[in-house]
Protein backbone atom coordinates (compact mmCIF):
# COMPACT_ATOMS: atom_id res chain seq x y z
CA UNK A 1 0.00 0.00 0.00
CA UNK A 2 1.35 3.27 -0.85
CA UNK A 3 1.16 5.92 1.85
CA UNK A 4 0.25 9.60 0.63
CA UNK A 5 2.71 12.21 2.33
CA UNK A 6 2.34 16.03 2.32
CA UNK A 7 4.34 17.43 0.05
CA UNK A 8 5.74 20.27 2.90
CA UNK A 9 7.35 16.93 5.10
CA UNK A 10 9.26 15.56 1.95
CA UNK A 11 11.76 18.39 1.89
CA UNK A 12 13.60 20.43 4.93
CA UNK A 13 12.04 23.96 5.47
CA UNK A 14 14.96 26.02 5.22
CA UNK A 15 14.47 30.11 5.08
CA UNK A 16 17.37 33.01 4.68
CA UNK A 17 16.18 36.53 4.56
CA UNK A 18 17.72 39.93 5.80
CA UNK A 19 20.63 38.28 7.09
CA UNK A 20 18.76 35.78 9.74
CA UNK A 21 17.87 32.13 9.18
CA UNK A 22 14.80 30.03 10.32
CA UNK A 23 13.98 26.54 10.47
CA UNK A 24 10.74 24.53 11.11
CA UNK A 25 10.81 23.28 14.90
CA UNK A 26 11.31 19.18 15.72
CA UNK A 27 8.31 17.79 15.02
CA UNK A 28 6.88 14.46 16.75
CA UNK A 29 4.68 14.24 12.93
CA UNK A 30 7.73 14.14 11.06
CA UNK A 31 10.28 12.10 10.92
CA UNK A 32 13.57 13.53 11.85
CA UNK A 33 15.65 12.54 9.32
CA UNK A 34 13.18 14.95 7.40
CA UNK A 35 13.80 17.78 9.19
CA UNK A 36 16.85 20.10 9.53
CA UNK A 37 17.73 19.89 13.37
CA UNK A 38 18.87 22.96 14.86
CA UNK A 39 19.40 22.40 19.09
CA UNK A 40 17.56 20.68 21.48
CA UNK A 41 17.74 23.51 23.54
CA UNK A 42 14.16 24.84 25.15
CA UNK A 43 13.33 28.21 24.97
CA UNK A 44 14.11 29.22 28.63
CA UNK A 45 12.43 31.64 31.36
CA UNK A 46 10.95 34.68 30.46
CA UNK A 47 13.39 37.79 30.87
CA UNK A 48 12.35 40.99 32.54
CA UNK A 49 13.89 44.35 31.53
CA UNK A 50 14.96 47.47 33.33
CA UNK A 51 14.85 50.77 31.51
CA UNK A 52 16.77 52.09 34.12
CA UNK A 53 19.77 50.01 33.53
CA UNK A 54 23.31 51.35 34.19
CA UNK A 55 24.79 49.99 30.62
CA UNK A 56 22.93 49.66 27.31
CA UNK A 57 25.58 48.02 25.40
CA UNK A 58 27.56 44.90 25.28
CA UNK A 59 30.71 43.82 23.26
CA UNK A 60 32.09 40.84 23.79
CA UNK A 61 35.54 39.98 22.22
CA UNK A 62 36.99 36.72 22.23
CA UNK A 63 40.56 35.61 21.02
CA UNK A 64 41.16 32.20 19.88
CA UNK A 65 44.17 30.97 21.42
CA UNK A 66 43.80 32.64 24.72
CA UNK A 67 46.27 35.21 27.03
CA UNK A 68 49.49 33.76 28.64
CA UNK A 69 48.19 33.89 31.90
CA UNK A 70 51.55 34.59 33.71
CA UNK A 71 51.56 37.84 31.34
CA UNK A 72 48.49 39.13 32.31
CA UNK A 73 48.06 37.63 35.95
CA UNK A 74 49.05 39.90 38.94
CA UNK A 75 50.46 38.04 42.13
CA UNK A 76 48.32 40.42 43.91
CA UNK A 77 44.65 40.83 43.99
CA UNK A 78 42.58 43.42 44.72
CA UNK A 79 43.37 47.09 43.98
CA UNK A 80 47.05 47.36 44.55
CA UNK A 81 48.19 44.85 41.91
CA UNK A 82 51.29 45.52 39.74
CA UNK A 83 51.03 45.61 36.44
CA UNK A 84 51.71 42.60 33.94
CA UNK A 85 53.22 42.72 30.56
CA UNK A 86 50.14 42.36 29.11
CA UNK A 87 48.21 44.83 31.54
CA UNK A 88 50.77 47.32 30.75
CA UNK A 89 49.03 48.38 27.77
CA UNK A 90 46.24 49.10 29.78
CA UNK A 91 47.62 51.07 32.33
CA UNK A 92 45.46 54.47 31.04
CA UNK A 93 42.11 52.85 32.06
CA UNK A 94 43.40 51.16 34.96
CA UNK A 95 40.68 52.24 36.62
CA UNK A 96 38.31 51.71 33.72
CA UNK A 97 38.49 47.93 34.05
CA UNK A 98 38.43 44.77 36.30
CA UNK A 99 40.64 41.28 35.59
CA UNK A 100 39.22 38.46 36.63
CA UNK A 101 41.34 34.91 37.11
CA UNK A 102 40.51 31.59 37.68
CA UNK A 103 36.64 31.60 35.99
CA UNK A 104 35.58 29.24 33.51
CA UNK A 105 32.69 27.26 32.83
CA UNK A 106 34.01 23.71 34.12
CA UNK A 107 33.22 22.04 30.49
CA UNK A 108 35.18 19.97 28.82
CA UNK A 109 38.81 20.51 27.70
CA UNK A 110 39.82 20.91 23.57
CA UNK A 111 39.35 23.47 21.03
CA UNK A 112 36.23 22.38 20.19
CA UNK A 113 35.14 23.83 23.58
CA UNK A 114 37.06 27.00 22.86
CA UNK A 115 33.06 27.49 21.52
CA UNK A 116 31.86 27.41 25.10
CA UNK A 117 33.00 31.00 26.09
CA UNK A 118 29.68 32.66 25.98
CA UNK A 119 27.77 29.73 25.63
CA UNK A 120 28.30 28.40 29.41
CA UNK A 121 28.80 24.85 30.32
CA UNK A 122 27.12 23.43 26.88
CA UNK A 123 28.70 24.19 23.46
CA UNK A 124 25.64 25.39 21.37
CA UNK A 125 23.51 26.90 23.93
CA UNK A 126 22.41 30.42 23.80
CA UNK A 127 24.92 32.72 23.71
CA UNK A 128 25.47 35.78 25.94
CA UNK A 129 25.31 38.38 23.94
CA UNK A 130 22.29 36.97 21.99
CA UNK A 131 20.59 36.96 25.48
CA UNK A 132 20.74 40.60 25.72
CA UNK A 133 20.11 41.17 21.71
CA UNK A 134 16.99 39.35 22.18
CA UNK A 135 16.46 41.89 24.98
CA UNK A 136 17.76 45.46 24.53
CA UNK A 137 18.91 45.27 20.60
CA UNK A 138 15.15 45.50 18.93
CA UNK A 139 15.31 49.36 19.25
CA UNK A 140 18.38 49.61 16.71
CA UNK A 141 19.34 48.76 13.22
CA UNK A 142 20.96 45.40 14.02
CA UNK A 143 19.90 43.44 16.98
CA UNK A 144 23.65 42.02 16.94
CA UNK A 145 26.44 41.99 14.83
CA UNK A 146 29.21 39.63 14.74
CA UNK A 147 33.12 40.36 13.50
CA UNK A 148 36.31 38.15 13.16
CA UNK A 149 39.97 39.59 12.78
CA UNK A 150 41.53 37.39 10.37
CA UNK A 151 40.70 33.75 8.71
CA UNK A 152 37.17 32.41 10.12
CA UNK A 153 38.23 29.24 11.68
CA UNK A 154 36.21 26.29 12.96
CA UNK A 155 35.47 27.65 16.02
CA UNK A 156 32.01 29.10 16.91
CA UNK A 157 31.41 32.63 19.12
CA UNK A 158 27.46 33.06 18.81
CA UNK A 159 24.84 30.72 18.60
CA UNK A 160 21.02 31.15 18.94
CA UNK A 161 18.26 30.38 21.17
CA UNK A 162 17.96 27.83 18.93
CA UNK A 163 21.37 26.75 18.54
CA UNK A 164 22.06 28.01 15.03
CA UNK A 165 25.71 29.86 15.17
CA UNK A 166 25.67 32.77 13.77
CA UNK A 167 28.56 33.80 10.40
CA UNK A 168 30.96 36.10 10.98
CA UNK A 169 31.88 39.08 9.05
CA UNK A 170 35.85 39.31 8.44
CA UNK A 171 35.99 41.91 6.15
CA UNK A 172 35.56 45.89 6.98
CA UNK A 173 34.48 46.63 4.15
CA UNK A 174 31.96 44.89 4.40
CA UNK A 175 30.37 45.68 7.68
CA UNK A 176 31.50 49.02 6.98
CA UNK A 177 28.70 49.15 4.03
CA UNK A 178 26.14 47.36 5.96
CA UNK A 179 26.21 49.71 8.68
CA UNK A 180 27.07 53.22 6.39
CA UNK A 181 25.58 52.38 3.51
CA UNK A 182 25.65 54.15 -0.17
CA UNK A 183 22.54 55.55 -1.61
CA UNK A 184 22.69 52.15 -4.16
CA UNK A 185 23.73 49.86 -1.34
CA UNK A 186 20.59 51.21 0.47
CA UNK A 187 18.48 50.76 -2.79
CA UNK A 188 19.51 46.82 -2.77
CA UNK A 189 19.10 46.21 0.33
CA UNK A 190 15.58 47.15 0.72
CA UNK A 191 15.03 45.17 -2.26
CA UNK A 192 16.44 42.43 -0.39
CA UNK A 193 14.57 43.15 2.57
CA UNK A 194 11.12 43.52 0.44
CA UNK A 195 11.81 40.42 -1.65
CA UNK A 196 12.54 38.22 2.01
CA UNK A 197 9.28 39.82 3.77
CA UNK A 198 7.49 38.42 -0.10
CA UNK A 199 9.50 34.83 1.14
CA UNK A 200 7.84 35.29 4.78
CA UNK A 201 4.44 35.45 3.39
CA UNK A 202 4.99 32.73 1.61
CA UNK A 203 6.50 30.27 4.13
CA UNK A 204 3.96 31.09 6.79
CA UNK A 205 1.01 29.80 4.40
CA UNK A 206 3.13 26.43 3.85
CA UNK A 207 3.18 26.19 7.20
CA UNK A 208 -0.67 26.85 8.08
CA UNK A 209 -1.18 23.70 5.66
CA UNK A 210 1.32 21.58 7.54
CA UNK A 211 -0.25 22.26 11.02
CA UNK A 212 -3.56 20.82 9.89
CA UNK A 213 -1.90 17.47 9.40
CA UNK A 214 0.58 17.12 12.74
CA UNK A 215 -0.20 16.26 16.06
CA UNK A 216 -1.35 18.60 18.85
CA UNK A 217 2.01 18.59 20.17
CA UNK A 218 3.37 19.67 16.77
CA UNK A 219 0.68 22.17 16.64
CA UNK A 220 2.16 24.11 19.57
CA UNK A 221 5.44 24.15 18.20
CA UNK A 222 4.30 25.66 14.75
CA UNK A 223 2.40 28.39 16.85
CA UNK A 224 6.20 29.27 18.12
CA UNK A 225 7.13 28.91 14.75
CA UNK A 226 4.80 31.50 13.81
CA UNK A 227 6.09 33.68 16.85
CA UNK A 228 9.67 33.50 15.30
CA UNK A 229 7.79 34.48 12.02
CA UNK A 230 6.17 37.66 13.33
CA UNK A 231 9.52 38.47 15.41
CA UNK A 232 11.64 38.17 11.87
CA UNK A 233 9.20 40.15 9.83
CA UNK A 234 9.31 42.87 12.92
CA UNK A 235 12.93 42.97 12.69
CA UNK A 236 13.09 43.26 8.42
CA UNK A 237 10.80 46.02 8.92
CA UNK A 238 12.71 47.69 11.08
CA UNK A 239 15.49 47.70 8.65
CA UNK A 240 13.58 49.27 6.46
CA UNK A 241 12.50 51.75 8.88
CA UNK A 242 15.92 52.77 9.27
CA UNK A 243 16.78 52.20 5.85
CA UNK A 244 14.29 55.63 5.02
CA UNK A 245 15.66 57.32 7.56
CA UNK A 246 18.62 58.57 5.34
CA UNK A 247 22.19 57.65 5.37
CA UNK A 248 24.55 57.80 8.31
CA UNK A 249 27.64 59.76 7.73
CA UNK A 250 31.10 59.13 9.25
CA UNK A 251 34.11 60.63 9.69
CA UNK A 252 36.10 57.64 9.34
CA UNK A 253 38.61 56.43 6.10
CA UNK A 254 38.87 52.92 5.59
CA UNK A 255 41.74 51.29 4.42
CA UNK A 256 42.07 50.64 0.04
CA UNK A 257 42.11 47.38 0.32
CA UNK A 258 40.43 44.59 3.37
CA UNK A 259 43.61 43.60 5.32
CA UNK A 260 42.52 40.01 4.97
CA UNK A 261 45.52 38.31 4.23
CA UNK A 262 47.08 35.97 7.28
CA UNK A 263 49.68 38.05 8.01
CA UNK A 264 47.74 41.29 8.30
CA UNK A 265 45.41 40.14 11.18
CA UNK A 266 46.53 42.47 13.72
CA UNK A 267 45.66 45.42 11.09
CA UNK A 268 42.29 44.30 11.07
CA UNK A 269 41.48 43.90 14.44
CA UNK A 270 42.15 47.59 15.07
CA UNK A 271 39.83 48.46 12.34
CA UNK A 272 37.50 46.06 13.45
CA UNK A 273 37.57 47.93 16.95
CA UNK A 274 37.32 51.20 15.82
CA UNK A 275 34.25 50.39 13.00
CA UNK A 276 32.72 49.10 16.56
CA UNK A 277 32.95 52.00 18.37
CA UNK A 278 31.23 53.53 15.49
CA UNK A 279 28.31 51.42 15.42
CA UNK A 280 27.98 51.97 18.83
CA UNK A 281 28.18 55.79 18.71
CA UNK A 282 26.00 55.75 15.60
CA UNK A 283 23.64 53.79 17.40
CA UNK A 284 23.12 51.23 14.80
CA UNK A 285 23.57 48.10 17.40
CA UNK A 286 23.62 47.57 20.93
CA UNK A 287 25.34 44.18 20.83
CA UNK A 288 28.57 43.26 19.14
CA UNK A 289 30.88 40.18 19.11
CA UNK A 290 34.41 40.14 17.66
CA UNK A 291 36.50 36.45 17.21
CA UNK A 292 40.19 37.20 17.52
CA UNK A 293 41.67 34.23 15.10
CA UNK A 294 44.55 32.55 15.60
CA UNK A 295 46.07 30.16 12.73
CA UNK A 296 49.35 29.59 11.64
CA UNK A 297 50.29 33.46 10.49
CA UNK A 298 53.87 34.84 10.76
CA UNK A 299 54.12 38.28 11.91
CA UNK A 300 56.17 41.05 11.75
CA UNK A 301 56.49 43.66 14.35
CA UNK A 302 58.86 46.34 14.69
CA UNK A 303 60.55 45.46 11.84
CA UNK A 304 61.10 42.07 13.82
CA UNK A 305 59.84 38.60 12.27
CA UNK A 306 58.49 36.39 14.80
CA UNK A 307 59.98 33.17 15.25
CA UNK A 308 57.45 31.16 14.53
CA UNK A 309 53.38 31.48 13.30
CA UNK A 310 51.00 32.50 15.91
CA UNK A 311 49.25 29.22 16.63
CA UNK A 312 52.89 27.36 17.38
CA UNK A 313 53.65 30.56 19.64
CA UNK A 314 50.58 29.58 21.55
CA UNK A 315 51.88 26.18 21.62
CA UNK A 316 55.29 27.27 23.37
CA UNK A 317 55.96 24.24 26.03
CA UNK A 318 57.34 26.59 27.76
CA UNK A 319 60.29 27.63 25.04
CA UNK A 320 61.20 30.76 26.71
CA UNK A 321 61.85 32.23 22.81
CA UNK A 322 58.10 30.96 21.63
CA UNK A 323 57.23 32.80 24.87
CA UNK A 324 58.86 36.09 24.23
CA UNK A 325 57.11 36.29 21.25
CA UNK A 326 53.68 35.33 22.00
CA UNK A 327 53.29 37.77 24.41
CA UNK A 328 54.73 40.39 22.01
CA UNK A 329 51.81 39.20 19.77
CA UNK A 330 49.23 39.43 22.70
CA UNK A 331 50.33 43.31 23.45
CA UNK A 332 49.04 44.15 20.36
CA UNK A 333 45.39 43.10 21.45
CA UNK A 334 45.90 44.68 23.92
CA UNK A 335 47.18 48.05 22.20
CA UNK A 336 44.04 47.93 20.01
CA UNK A 337 41.66 47.25 23.45
CA UNK A 338 43.15 50.10 24.95
CA UNK A 339 42.92 51.86 21.46
CA UNK A 340 38.82 50.91 21.86
CA UNK A 341 38.58 51.86 25.40
CA UNK A 342 39.70 55.67 24.54
CA UNK A 343 37.30 56.24 21.67
CA UNK A 344 34.37 55.04 23.89
CA UNK A 345 35.56 57.39 26.76
CA UNK A 346 35.75 59.97 23.76
CA UNK A 347 32.44 59.25 22.34
CA UNK A 348 29.22 59.99 23.52
CA UNK A 349 25.72 57.78 23.55
CA UNK A 350 22.23 59.32 22.68
CA UNK A 351 22.05 60.91 26.46
CA UNK A 352 25.66 62.95 25.79
CA UNK A 353 26.92 60.01 28.41
CA UNK A 354 30.86 58.87 27.05
CA UNK A 355 29.92 55.35 25.22
CA UNK A 356 32.35 53.34 28.43
CA UNK A 357 29.67 54.15 30.80
CA UNK A 358 26.95 52.58 28.94
CA UNK A 359 28.61 49.59 26.89
CA UNK A 360 30.41 47.06 28.83
CA UNK A 361 33.15 45.33 27.28
CA UNK A 362 34.27 41.99 27.67
CA UNK A 363 37.85 40.73 26.21
CA UNK A 364 38.01 36.48 27.17
CA UNK A 365 38.51 33.25 25.78
CA UNK A 366 37.15 30.11 25.72
CA UNK A 367 40.64 28.70 26.17
CA UNK A 368 42.56 29.15 29.24
CA UNK A 369 45.90 27.27 28.12
CA UNK A 370 45.88 26.72 24.62
CA UNK A 371 49.91 24.93 25.42
CA UNK A 372 47.92 22.61 27.03
CA UNK A 373 44.23 22.56 25.09
CA UNK A 374 42.72 23.98 28.57
CA UNK A 375 39.60 25.23 28.60
CA UNK A 376 40.29 26.09 33.01
CA UNK A 377 40.61 29.09 34.13
CA UNK A 378 39.35 31.89 31.30
CA UNK A 379 41.33 35.20 32.01
CA UNK A 380 38.77 38.05 31.46
CA UNK A 381 38.22 41.65 31.21
CA UNK A 382 35.53 43.36 32.08
CA UNK A 383 35.66 47.50 31.09
CA UNK A 384 32.90 50.51 31.52
CA UNK A 385 29.35 49.30 32.03
CA UNK A 386 29.22 51.88 35.62
CA UNK A 387 31.03 49.13 37.34
CA UNK A 388 33.57 50.27 39.35
CA UNK A 389 36.79 48.99 38.45
CA UNK A 390 40.23 49.11 39.49
CA UNK A 391 40.56 45.63 40.57
CA UNK A 392 42.16 42.17 40.12
CA UNK A 393 39.57 39.17 41.13
CA UNK A 394 40.75 35.58 41.74
CA UNK A 395 39.04 32.41 42.24
CA UNK A 396 40.28 29.63 42.77
CA UNK A 397 40.11 27.66 39.85
CA UNK A 398 40.92 24.43 41.44
CA UNK A 399 37.61 24.71 44.23
CA UNK A 400 34.99 22.88 42.64
CA UNK A 401 32.79 25.60 45.19
CA UNK A 402 34.17 28.39 43.26
CA UNK A 403 32.65 30.59 41.54
CA UNK A 404 31.58 30.14 37.98
CA UNK A 405 32.27 32.54 34.69
CA UNK A 406 28.49 32.13 34.52
CA UNK A 407 27.60 33.92 37.68
CA UNK A 408 29.67 36.76 36.35
CA UNK A 409 27.68 36.97 33.40
CA UNK A 410 24.37 36.81 35.50
CA UNK A 411 25.95 39.99 36.74
CA UNK A 412 26.81 41.22 33.26
CA UNK A 413 23.11 40.62 32.59
CA UNK A 414 21.91 42.53 35.51
CA UNK A 415 23.94 45.42 34.64
CA UNK A 416 22.11 45.41 31.39
CA UNK A 417 18.43 45.52 32.93
CA UNK A 418 17.93 42.20 32.20
CA UNK A 419 16.54 40.68 35.17
CA UNK A 420 17.85 37.07 36.13
CA UNK A 421 19.71 35.00 38.68
CA UNK A 422 21.31 32.08 36.13
CA UNK A 423 23.15 31.63 33.46
CA UNK A 424 23.56 28.09 31.98
CA UNK A 425 25.00 25.86 35.40
CA UNK A 426 25.54 29.40 36.87
CA UNK A 427 23.36 30.58 39.66
CA UNK A 428 23.13 33.65 41.04
CA UNK A 429 25.92 36.99 40.56
CA UNK A 430 29.35 37.16 41.52
CA UNK A 431 29.09 38.49 44.61
CA UNK A 432 32.78 38.31 44.80
CA UNK A 433 32.91 41.42 42.86
CA UNK A 434 29.61 43.26 43.68
CA UNK A 435 29.94 42.77 47.42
Amino acid sequence: MTTKSTPSLQRRHFLKAAGASLTLPLLESVPRSNQLVASEQNSGDELRVSSTAPAKNLVCVGSNLGLYRPAIYPEQTGRDYEMTPLLEELAAHRNDFTLFSGLDHRAGNGHKNWDNYLCGKNVGDMTLDQVVAEQVGRSTRFESIQLCAGDIPQQRMVYTRTGVPLPMINRPSVIYSKLFSTEDDRARSEYLLRSGRSSLDLVREEAKRLKQTVSQTDQTKLDEYFTSLRELELRMGRQLDHLASGTIEVDYELPPYDPVAPTLMLECEQIMFDLMALALQTNSTRVLTLFIAGLGQVFTLDGSTLRAGYHALSHHGNDPDLVRDLIRVEREHMKCLSRFISQLKEKTDQEGRPLLDSTIVMFGTGMGDSSRHSNRDLPTIIAGGGFRHGQHVSVDPSDEKSPLLGELYVTLLNQLGIETGTFSNASGEFREWTT
